[in-house]
């Protein structure tokens, strides 16, 4: 299946699938039946945090899904309460996931600006054991993640900020680029109106929902995406995007959606 081959090179040599299946409010069961679905269909991209509250679940599925583990990128987070036991709070994720090491380990929000760079450098030691293939952040500033790298001359591979139509943003887009830093786009979906004319003309066209316009937009701007669903109809059409292809015209219409002033 195309969508599953579709990835972006981390700075390690990792290869990160563009195509994520989001967690956040999935809980218990609910949890553990979406990621197996998920894998089911295809995904080999699952993305969890702490914070969430579903990591044993998420591990489960992975486990029972008879996919081998090495085939299956897994991420999850570290709340910022948690900056000063880092290394236990990764340790009881992985004791959760039921997995000896995750592909990435993100700080889930910034910390307190003293803390920025101690944290990081636990991250960096998580690594270096080999509990962690790779570490990034998540609703950093381009200035945020500048900080990090001066201090240690390390990088985050990543950065899980929202992305969505109404909130492109060219410039903070090739900030990252220059970084060599990879964008994750959270809530492209729940911060999109998916009525929009453009959207849904589009879709028409393409005989898409608009829902799948929006993710292949993503993917067109080569960002990776997390769209989360607890119906298994939709994770699948979320999944398939390689069928239909965007113009240039149209990528350029859904970039104006975005919000100025």
């Amino acid at each position: 299946m195309p969508s599953m081959a579709r990835t972006v090179n981390l700075p390690g040599g990792t290869e990160l699938p563009l195509i994520g299946f989001g967690t956040w409010q999935l809980r218990d069961t609910t949890a553990y039946e979406t990621v197996r679905a998920a894998l089911e269909i295809g995904y080999r991209h699952i993305d969890t945090a702490t914070l969430y509250k579903n990591e044993s679940e998420v591990g489960g599925a992975v486990k029972d899904s008879g996919v081998d583990r090495e085939q299956i990128f897994i991420t999850t987070k570290l709340r910022p309460q948690d900056a000063r036991h880092a290394r236990r709070a990764l340790e009881s994720s992985l004791r959760q996931l039921g997995t000896g090491y995750v592909d990435l380990w993100l700080i889930h929000w910034p910390t307190d600006r003293d803390a920025l760079v101690p944290t990081w450098q636990e991250l960096l030691s998580a690594k270096e054991a080999g509990l962690t293939r790779n570490v990034g952040v998540s609703n950093y500033s381009p200035a945020e993640i500048d900080l990090l790298t001066d201090a240690t001359g390390q990088r985050p591979a990543v950065n899980q900020i929202p992305w969505s139509p109404a909130q492109h943003d060219p410039a903070l887009l090739d900030e990252h680029r220059r970084r060599g830093v990879v964008v994750e786009g959270y809530s492209g979906l729940k911060n999109t109106d998916l009525n929009d004319p453009v959207l849904t003309e589009i879709a028409q066209r393409h005989a898409v929902t608009p829902a799948q316009v929006v993710l292949r937009w993503h993917l067109e701007h080569d960002i990776v995406i997390l769209p989360r669903s607890s119906r298994r109809e939709r994770i699948a059409a979320n999944f398939d995007l390689d069928g239909f292809a965007l113009t240039p015209e149209d990528v350029t219409a859904i970039d104006a959606l975005t919000r100025t002033g």
